[in-house]
């Protein structure tokens, strides 16, 4: 623990990929004061029909007082 889980649209490269989550994991050890040894992270693709689904469970259906950065977007938009 923790860990970090990204979900996002499909098209980034394997290498932009690696290179997220490692700055990922590193500010998070830097912010909060825990060893990269306990983070993991995992990086998701999905298309833009299955970001409707993400989008709701992940995002729209959680109470505010965990999205810590609202959406300034309409999914249905990358339809």
């Amino acid at each position: 623990m923790p860990h970090i889980s990204i979900k996002m649209l499909e098209g980034r490269t394997q290498a932009q990929k690696e290179k997220l989550a490692h700055d990922l994991v590193e500010v998070l050890s830097r912010d909060i004061g825990a060893s990269t040894h306990w983070i993991t992270c995992t990086v998701e693709d999905y298309d833009a029909e299955q970001w409707q689904d993400v989008f709701k469970t992940e995002i729209a259906d959680k109470p505010d007082a965990v999205v810590f950065k609202k959406p300034e977007y309409d999914p249905k938009d990358l339809l």
